[in-house]
C-alpha cells in the first residue's frame, strides 16, 4: 500500500515537473515568426494547456492507484469496471455540453481566436477579455459587468485587437 501511494506521489510530482518544463519551452519558444509574434498570447496559451495536462495526469494517476488499492484491500474490481462502463454512458448523454464547451475551448485555443486582453464582440457582449479557459471566456463589458460564456455556445467572434 505503502508502495502504491509513493508511486503514485512520485508519478505525479516529476509528472506535473515535465508538463510544467514543457510548457515553459513551449511559451518562450518564437513559435510564429514574423512581426505578428504575440508572446503574452502564447505564453497564455501554454499556461492554460499545462493546466489541462496537468490535471489530466492527476486524475489518471489517482484513480489507478485508487483501484489498486482497493484490490489490495481485497474488493473484486471486475463488477465496478463492468459498472463503470455504465456509468460512463450515462454520464456522457448527460455532460455533452460540458464536452462540446472544452472541445470549442481547445479548438480556441489552438486557432487563437482571441486571447487575455483583446477587445471583443461575442454573442451579444463586446468587452475585454479577462480570463481564457477551456470552458468558460470571461469579458468585461464597457459598463464594468463582467460576462462568463461557454465556449460551447460561442458560435462567432469579432476580435478587435487583431490586425489582419
Amino acid at each position: 500500500i505503502i508502495l502504491i501511494i509513493s508511486a503514485a506521489v512520485a508519478i505525479q510530482y516529476f509528472g506535473t515537473r515535465a508538463i510544467t518544463r514543457a510548457m515553459n519551452r513551449l511559451a518562450s519558444t518564437d513559435l510564429i515568426l514574423g512581426p505578428g509574434n504575440m508572446v503574452a498570447r502564447q505564453k497564455e496559451r501554454a499556461r492554460t494547456t499545462g493546466t489541462v495536462l496537468s490535471s489530466t495526469l492527476n486524475s489518471i494517476v489517482w484513480i489507478i492507484a485508487l483501484a489498486m488499492l482497493m484490490g489490495e484491500f481485497g474488493f473484486n474490481l471486475g463488477p465496478l469496471i463492468a459498472s463503470a462502463g455504465v456509468i460512463g454512458v450515462a454520464l456522457g448523454l448527460g455532460a455533452q455540453t460540458i464536452v462540446r464547451d472544452v472541445l470549442s475551448g481547445i479548438f480556441m485555443l489552438v486557432e487563437d481566436q482571441y486571447g487575455v486582453g483583446d477587445n471583443v464582440e461575442v454573442l451579444d457582449v463586446k468587452g475585454t477579455v479577462e480570463k481564457v479557459g477551456l470552458r468558460i471566456t470571461t469579458v468585461r463589458d464597457s459598463n464594468g459587468t463582467l460576462w462568463y460564456l461557454r465556449n460551447g455556445e460561442i458560435l462567432k467572434v469579432g476580435n478587435l485587437s487583431q490586425s489582419g
